[in-house]
């Protein structure tokens, strides 16, 4: 799935302060919820989870480095957050990292007779993903779904 053009421009003001601050970009999310906007930017660490001060820092420096090109005209609130233990996945790089790991599928059409489904990831390919579970394997393109994120067992 393709980033819009002011998910764009966040992504290249995000990366360097992720990086500069010890952390990465996980992901960067503009979307509109109940009549507000949201700009959300998920980071990341790999030795451990990145702590709510490093959070405030990369959101301090953020912040300072839009509003100098000040790209989105509506009003938004911008997050700066982890992307939490049932993560989505939406790039093809998020697809690699989890292969074989288990994830929750939802689908826009119901895929034998459910539109929700638990499996293990096999394979990602030019957006089309293989999944396997106790009813077997399934190839579907990521665009049949409404999401795909990591699962975890509470």
């Amino acid at each position: 799935m393709g980033y819009s053009k002011i998910e764009q421009i966040a992504v290249q003001i995000a990366q360097p302060i992720a990086e500069k601050n010890g952390c990465y970009l996980y992901d960067v999310e503009f979307v509109k919820e109940g009549g507000m906007y949201f700009l959300r930017i998920f980071v990341d660490k790999e030795e451990q989870p990145i702590s709510l001060d490093e959070c405030e820092v990369i959101s301090r420096a953020f912040s300072e480095e839009i509003d100098k090109t000040d790209p989105i005209q509506q009003n938004y609130y911008l997050e700066v957050c982890s992307p939490g233990i049932e993560r989505k996945l939406r790039t093809e790089e998020h697809f690699r990292r989890y292969l074989g790991e288990m994830v929750d599928i939802g689908f826009y059409k119901a895929v034998q007779g459910a539109k929700m489904m638990t499996a293990v990831l096999k394979d990602y390919q030019n957006g089309q993903l293989t999944v396997e579970n106790e009813q077997g394997t399934f190839v579907f393109e990521q665009k049949e779904t409404t999401y795909v994120k990591l699962h975890f067992d509470f």
